[in-house]
Parts: structure tokens; C-alpha cells; sequence
């Protein structure tokens, strides 16, 4: 049946809503795809769902040429299996959690890896059952602190997540590979430029993860990628560890005076001016004070040395100390341990300073993977008003251990070899983990194998933000009028509007939408009968159906105009030549 807008569930905006920032969060709403309800959380409107199908008609085509079978869960999960993974806590603040009246422990499940474990452990037993790979296309819920930029980031999404089962490490590979490719077929078919990253595993755990991220300036990942074919998000990146060196013949380590000093450019212009040498920011050595509350809500200080010329990476910490959550040490800090000269702070250890005064503190100290044995720094000597120069790692200080969190920066060698990384921004649009046993053994999925012993289920998960997908597409189909959908997710196939004031306008319009949707086209058809033509074209432009077949003045004499949205050409042709054209594409 034709969708006739007279009677149709849509109201379009002239102007942008308060608060939207990208095209797609703007175009969506004044399109009337959607509604904010909150921060975040929105309605769905009919034109939205329909876009909104369409992608999930591709993801499950794809899902099922893979070999996986579609269930749904609920949304609302008790609180004992996520438990039993250590998710109840890790998720900390980004778990909706709710009772229900008996006191019962509930929480909308962010992710559903833990039900999956259970329906599987529930209804089979022997590895016969495996390989086996089941999804759902579900809302997920995420307190997200800053939601943003419409369905890009909001608190409520809609994912496809899939999960397999297999009852060897290599069947585990070939469902992961499977799955792999089938993710590369969805977003060639949605006409999604993507890049496949090294990424880093979070909260889900496991082994292999890779991040399937759509290039985008608006993107919140920063990613590098090196012409060798080294691809990662920073999160994931590894730093390409320098050689060692000799230092048997190097200077013993010097403190000097080095009063109001307490930055690094400071320090930089003070060495220039009353050392022998020339002196960079590299040549430094910044000690960084962290405070990394756990989960237990035990608070800790942490002191890292890196190179003078970096800076602290905030989502690389998060990753290095996760699943504490972290914040720079603040003044409270420092006043409970003098012994940490703010601005003069060098090499430490749990048993106290290795330059200067000593005294045990239990305070962790690690370092930078460039920080290797035999380079020289100039660096705190944990005196106020004092640097050390020459100090050697590996002579002079060692740490407890190393992490990762200095930022990654354009031209840094790729840890393969394979060249300097450029950085780029992307879009998380898909997420393909090997979680191996955390789950399986955590919730007691076993199989008895050929040899009748129980042994332990591994698992692959399988993620693709429909949603965020669907936000994108319009991010980049658009232009100054409104949205313009590639014809794969289009609302409809053919916009017909009827805009003359005479009857035949209207008669041949809907005869056309009739015929139009005979062949096999969905139709929107613009009825509505006191409304000016003006308003048509641009609620036309607006909603962004690619193909637009205009009924106006020319009706009586066989004459229409067919608009190509994605191309710009408007055509005045026959009502055949149209009906045929639109027809046959």
C-alpha cells in the first residue's frame, strides 16, 4: 500500500534543535526520524525505524550466510550473573542499576555475554553440539557521562551482538574469521568505508580484539595506521622499544640547583643556560602523579616517568590501569606524602627516592618502555629547587614495572616495523573480540569432549552498533537542504509529490505512486492538499528519499520532473520515461 503523507506520522523542523552539534543529531530530528526524550535517549519515529530496519535486514542477511541463528534477550538482567563475571563492579558508573520490589538486584544490560553463556550451558553439553554461533539485534543501556552527539553517543543504543561457541582454540579461529568477514560484507554493503584496528579488550576481556572504525573528523577514537598495513587504536598502540646502551663509561649523576623550575620548559630553558650541552624537552624526564581508586574503593598513588616531550594519554591509562579508575593526584595527595616535591619529583621507588633523601613510601614507580637501560636524563632529584643530571636508567634508578600512557604522535614507529604511523580520527562501528574462557569458565559452560572429558567452552563475541551506524550514514549523506540516503537504507525507493493546485496534478500522482508500487517500489506519496509546493520540495529535500518524481503543472500534458538527490540533476522527462526509469534501477 502507498504511505500517503496526508495521514503519515511526521512533522518536520525549519530550524536545527537547541543543543545539536553534528549534522546528524540536527538532520535526524528536524527530519522527524527522531525525538529527544532525555540526555541521550530518544524516540523512535516512523521514518527513523523504517531507516533503521532496512540496516538490520543487511546485518541479519550477512548474519545468517555466516551460519549464525538469531534469539533476544531482555533488556533487564538480574544482578548474579554479572556477578559471577566480576562485571557487576568493573562497569562501576556505567551500569544502570535498579530493585525491584522484593530488593532484588537488577541492572539494562550494557552487553550480554553472560546470557549467552548461560543459554548455552543450559541446553547443551557434548562438543558434538559446537561449533555454534547465535545473535540478537538488542537496545543496550550505558550511563554514558557525556552523552553526545545524537545517536553517535548516546545512553541507550541498539546493537547487534553475537557470540560463539566452539569446543577447541581452533574452532574458535575459523568462527572468529567468520565473523570477521561477514562484518567486511555488511559494511561494504552499507557503503561504509571502514578500517580494521588492533584494539585494546576493555571490560569484555580476552585475547585477539580488533576494532572495525569508520574514518570520521567528528570520530572519537584516534587510531594510527602505517603504510606497512600497521593498523591500531592509540589505546592498543605499543611502543617500538629502543635498544639498551652501554654506560660504563658515563658521568656519575649531578644534583644542581635549579630554582623555580617546576615545569618542564622551564627546566629545559634553565639546562640550556647553566649546563654544558644543548637540550630538549626529550632529554628530560617527567614523573607523573596518579591516583587510581580500585574497585574495592581502596585509593593508590602511582608515580611513571616518561620522556619530557610527552604528555599523558587519558584513554591509554584508563586502558594500562583499568579497571581502577584514575585522576591526576591532587593537593590532598601531596600533602600526604612530602616526600613527593611537586614540580621536582625523579626517580622512585616503593622503598623511598632514589635521588635524595630516603625513606620508604610503598609507592609504585614505573616508567616508559623508551626509558630503557643506559639513556641519560635530566630529572627531579626529589628536593624542591633541585634536577640531576646524568642519570642513568638502569645505574642509577629502576622501576617496578612499565606501562603505556604516553600519548602516540604522528611520525612514531609502528612496533612491526613496518614504517611511521600517521593518527587519524574514527567511529567505532564494530567491535570483534576472541573472549577465549573468561566467560565459560566463570559461569561453568563445559562440554564433554571425543573422549567423554569435560573440558571448557571458548567463546568469540561479535559486535556492530546499529544505531551509531545508522547515525553516521547520515552524517555523511547530506547536503545544505537535508539528508540524502543511499538507496540500500532509504526510508523509501520514490518520493511522488503531487504539487499543482489542479485535480490532475493529484490524479496523476497518485496514479503514478500506484504503478510505482506495483513494480515493487516503496512509495511515499505526498498528498497533503492545502500545502504549498514549496513546502513539498523542502520537506522532500529534508527526508532525504534519494529519488523524488515531482507531479506539478505539466501533469495534463504527460510531463513530470525526476529529481536525483545523490547526483544534484533534476530531469523533466515523460510520465512514462519516468515510471520506466524508476522502475528498472
Amino acid at each position: 500500500m502507498v504511505t500517503r503523507l496526508s495521514n503519515f506520522f511526521l512533522r518536520t523542523l525549519r530550524e536545527d534543535p537547541a543543543g545539536a552539534e553534528v549534522a546528524s543529531h540536527k538532520l535526524l530530528i528536524r527530519a522527524g526520524y527522531i525525538r529527544p526524550q532525555a540526555s541521550g535517549i530518544f524516540a523512535w519515529l516512523p521514518l527513523g525505524l523504517r531507516v533503521k530496519a532496512r540496516i538490520e535486514k543487511v546485518v541479519r542477511e550477512e548474519m545468517a550466510a555466516a551460519g549464525a541463528q538469531e534469539v533476544h534477550f531482555p533488556a533487564l538482567m538480574p544482578r548474579e550473573a554479572y556477578e559471577a563475571s566480576g562485571r557487576w563492579d568493573e562497569y562501576g558508573d556505567l551500569l544502570f542499576r535498579l530493585q525491584d520490589r522484593k530488593g532484588g538486584d537488577y541492572l539494562l544490560a550494557p552487553t550480554h555475554e553472560e546470557a549467552f553463556t548461560l543459554l548455552v550451558k543450559d541446553l547443551y553439553s557434548s562438543y558434538k553440539d559446537l561449533p555454534l554461533t547465535i545473535y540478537q539485534i538488542q537496545d543496550k543501556y550505558r550511563d554514558e557521562a557525556r552523552p553526545r552527539a545524537g545517536l553517535l553517543r548516546g545512553r541507550e543504543f541498539t546493537m547487534k551482538d553475537a557470540y560463539s561457541f566452539d569446543a577447541s582454540d581452533a574452532g574458535l579461529d575459523v568462527s572468529y574469521q567468520a565473523q570477521r568477514d561477514a562484518y567486511e560484507r555488511i559494511f561494504q554493503r552499507l557503503g561504509l568505508e571502514y578500517v580494521i584496528v588492533q584494539a585494546d579488550a576493555g571490560a569484555m576481556g580476552g585475547s585477539r580484539s580488533e576494532e572495525f572504525l569508520h574514518p570520521t573528523p567528528v570520530g572519537e577514537d584516534t587510531f594510527v595506521r602505517s603504510e606497512g598495513g600497521y593498523a591500531a587504536n592509540v589505546e592498543a598502540y605499543t611502543t617500538a622499544i629502543p635498544e639498551p646502551l652501554p654506560f660504563d663509561a658515563a658521568s656519575a649523576p649531578v644534583i644542581f640547583d635549579s630554582p623555580n623550575t617546576p615545569t618542564i620548559e622551564t627546566l629545559v630553558t634553565h639546562a640550556n643556560a647553566n649546563l654544558e650541552g644543548e637540550f630538549t624537552a626529550a632529554d628530560t624526564l617527567k614523573n607523573v602523579v596518579l591516583a587510581l581508586t580500585h574497585l574495592d574503593g581502596t585509593r593508590e598513588l602511582v608515580v611513571i616517568g616518561i620522556p619530557g616531550d610527552r604528555e599523558v594519554d587519558e584513554k591509554r591509562a584508563e586502558v594500562a590501569f583499568a579497571p581502577a579508575e584514575i585522576e591526576p593526584a591532587t593537593p590532598d595527595d601531596f600533602e600526604k606524602h612530602p616526600l613527593l616535591v611537586k614540580g621536582y619529583i625523579g626517580p622512585w621507588s616503593p622503598t623511598g627516592a632514589i635521588l635524595g633523601e630516603e625513606s620508604a613510601t610503598g609507592i609504585r614507580y614505573l616508567l616508559d618502555p623508551r626509558v630503557v637501560e643506559g639513556t641519560s636524563w635530566i630529572t627531579g632529584a626529589n628536593i624542591d629547587q633541585k634536577h640531576a643530571h646524568s642519570v642513568i636508567a638502569g645505574r642509577d634508578f629502576s622501576a617496578d614495572g612499565v606501562v603505556e600512557i604516553a600519548n602516540v604522535r604522528e611520525g612514531d614507529a609502528a612496533p612491526d616495523g613496518s614504517g611511521p604511523v600517521h593518527l587519524a580520527r574514527g567511529m567505532e562501528i564494530g567491535h570483534v573480540f576472541q573472549l577465549g574462557r573468561k566467560y565459560a569458565d566463570a559461569l561453568g559452560l563445559k562440554v564433554l569432549d571425543e573422549n567423554g572429558k569435560l573440558v571448557t567452552v571458548t567463546m568469540g563475541s561479535y559486535g556492530i552498533g546499529v544505531t551509531r551506524i545508522l547515525a553516521i550514514i547520515a552524517e555523511l549523506n547530506n547536503d545544505d537542504k537535508g539528508l540524502i540516503w543511499p538507496a540500500s537504507v532509504a526510508p523509501f525507493d520514490v518520493h511522488v509529490v503531487a504539487a499543482g493546485r489542479d485535480q490532475v496534478a493529484f490524479d496523476v500522482a497518485a496514479d503514478a505512486a500506484a504503478q510505482l508500487e506495483a513494480a515493487g517500489l516503496d512509495v511515499l506519496y505526498d498528498d497533503r492538499p492545502k500545502v504549498s509546493p514549496g513546502v513539498k520540495f523542502g520537506d522532500a529535500e529534508l527526508v532525504g528519499v534519494p529519488r523524488v518524481l515531482v507531479v506539478g503543472r505539466g501533469a495534463a500534458d504527460g510531463q513530470v520532473e525526476l529529481w536525483d538527490r545523490r547526483s544534484g540533476e533534476r530531469d523533466t522527462v515523460s510520465l512514462a520515461e519516468a515510471l520506466q526509469t524508476l522502475a528498472t534501477r
